[in-house]
């Protein structure tokens, strides 16, 4: 549908995604001028349903924001943290680090233990105050341009598409929100980022976007489990020495404990498998006891950048900017993220205010680009800039001594001697054929601490109206079957945390041989003539893992309908 065909309305600012940078660039924006137009899209169905995080904050960014915060009654900052914990783990014990050991910036006293969902919905609420006008349920699906190629806003999806892709009798078409300037506050390997940055070359002079997945679930323990203010990081067992990755445990208020595995999106072995590593993760000696006698309330999954300062791409383009974690401003040792999506939403605001201010529109916020690496948020990433790239060369042990050696170094005297190192291959390009590994046999869920993937699912709320276009689009069917299939067993079989994938034969069940024999320890034939990729597109939680895991890069992650997929209540 052209832009004449749909309804507008116009903004002097539009924002996409009602996460930690939009929200702060919405509040900054109102703060310096209250005349300004402002408008966040959200594509959950409420604001912090798709917010999903660890998460132990660092207030930083939102003492710069909202200097009052602490008189505010209903803030979400409950749980200061109370005791540091880095735990070294191998397959029967586990070797805590002596916390004078750990470089200053990994000290996590004065951080605060939260739900960064809940901290978006207070956010939101803070906004709104201001004037600024939210629209969850909401999704953003196409960039609108002008005449000479400048971003003039976006468009949301239309609603009521049928499978077929005609209009159902509930459809509605999209409209376009045009602003002034455009901020893309989308998270992880957003669809309309991604366009971006292809279009304008914006990461043609930095190192490729690496990436994680972090998995999570939120458990009620027992009282005599409960530790509120503990933090505890831990990094070893289960995963080898080559395939990078972490944990964590965060005791919140009420006897509420989150703990989630990260695992590093560049391994090699196409069998691994993050959610069964999480879910071995939790059967560790000095891991399981904090869950005796409690219940699992909530389960989600999302990607997390880790390139960190050298593969930031360039943030503006002419019409608008990128922020927070669609620029990939995570601080990988400090599994830290919303700091600095925070500074960069009012960093993007401020010079969009500017702007406006100055008679400007649709040209470029070069000042942004140009002084977030002067900045706190480029202060804090230059510091840790090698950890990721030493630990991917050298493995875990030497990796990681190298990091903490760096990261002293830097803190200390303000530079590295390893200079800021590269990253080399994207994370789809480190995926290794099936042949050079074998199939990892993964213990089956006892459905008290470990558990399958489909029961997680549900726990996640996740829901999508089934007679909609897949929004999972496979590029070329044939090179699914002939490479991912053939040639790399499945993997999208075991990457994905949600089951969304599956190969199976004609009657609908695994093929003999194929990737659903290999997770279970079977051997490979790669060669079924009946194997077919179905996807159950129903299941997905949005963690876009699919989207930059596939070794093709054959799988593009788009938006379904706005307010579909997961309902994260406390995540």
């Amino acid at each position: 549908m052209s832009e004449a065909e749909r309804e507008s309305m116009e903004f002097d600012v539009v924002i996409v995604g009602a996460g930690p940078a939009g929200l702060a660039a919405s509040i900054r924006l109102k703060q310096l001028n209250p005349e300004l137009s402002v408008v966040v899209l959200e594509k959950g169905a409420e604001v912090g349903a798709h917010i999903l995080s660890g998460a132990v904050v660092d207030p930083i960014g939102v003492d710069r924001l909202l200097p009052d915060w602490r008189d505010d009654p209903d803030h979400p900052f409950k749980t200061p943290v109370t005791d540091d914990q880095f735990l070294m783990l191998g397959p029967a014990g586990s070797f805590r680090i002596p916390n004078f050991i750990l470089p200053p910036l990994m000290n996590n006293h004065g951080n605060y233990i939260v739900s960064l969902g809940n901290v978006c919905r207070w956010l939101a609420g803070r906004a709104e105050a201001l004037g600024v006008e939210i629209y969850p349920g909401f999704a953003a699906a196409e960039v609108l341009y002008n005449d000479d190629g400048a971003v003039i806003g976006v468009a949301t999806g239309d609603m009521g598409i049928e499978r077929d892709g005609s209009h159902g009798p509930n459809y509605a078409p999209g409209m376009a929100l045009l602003g002034k300037y455009t901020l893309i506050g989308e998270g992880v390997r957003g669809s309309l980022a991604k366009q971006l940055i292809a279009k304008f070359g914006l990461s043609e002079r930095s190192e490729p976007q690496k990436f994680g997945i972090g998995l999570k679930e939120l458990w009620q323990v027992a009282p005599e489990n409960h530790k509120p203010g503990l933090v505890q990081h831990s990094f070893g067992w289960p995963l080898d020495s080559q395939t990078g990755g972490g944990s964590f445990l965060y005791h919140l208020e009420d006897n509420q404990v989150a703990v989630g595995f990260v695992v590093h999106l560049n391994y090699k072995n196409p069998y691994i498998s993050p959610f069964e590593e999480f879910q071995r993760f939790k059967t560790h000696p000095s891991v399981r006891g904090t869950f005796e006698g409690g219940k699992r309330v909530s389960y989600g999954a999302r990607a997390i950048t880790e390139g960190g300062y050298q593969s930031v791409p360039k943030l503006t383009f002419p019409g608008g900017a990128l922020i927070g974690c669609s620029a990939g401003f995570v601080n990988v040792p400090r599994i830290k993220g919303s700091h600095n999506a925070v500074l960069s939403g009012m960093m993007a605001a401020e010079n969009a205010a500017e702007a406006l201010a100055a008679g400007r529109s649709a040209d470029e916020l070069s000042a942004y680009e140009e002084a977030w690496r002067a900045s706190d948020i480029g202060k804090d990433l230059k510091k840790v800039r090698n950890v990721k790239p030493l630990w991917s060369r050298f493995g875990l042990w030497l990796g990681v001594g190298l990091g903490g050696f760096d990261m002293w170094t830097n803190s200390l005297f303000g530079f590295s001697l390893f200079g800021t190192m590269k990253h080399g291959k994207t994370d789809a390009a480190s995926l290794e054929p099936a042949a050079k590994h074998k199939p990892v046999d993964y213990p089956k869920p006892d459905g008290v601490l470990t558990f399958d993937r489909l029961s997680s699912v549900f726990l996640s709320n996740t829901n999508h109206e089934e007679d909609q276009p897949v929004h999972l689009k496979v590029a070329d069917p044939e090179l699914q079957k002939s490479s991912e299939y053939a040639v790399f067993s499945g993997p999208s079989t075991r990457y994905c945390p949600a089951g969304v994938y599956e190969w199976v034969d004609a009657d609908g069940n695994a093929p003999a041989g194929g990737p659903g024999a290999s997770a279970k320890g079977g051997e490979v034939s790669h060669t079924n003539p009946e194997a077919r990729f179905v996807i159950n597109a129903q299941n997905c939680v949005h963690c876009k893992t699919c989207d930059i895991k596939d070794p093709n890069q054959n799988i593009n992650w788009v938006p379904p309908q706005g307010g579909e997929g997961p309902v994260y209540p406390n995540m």
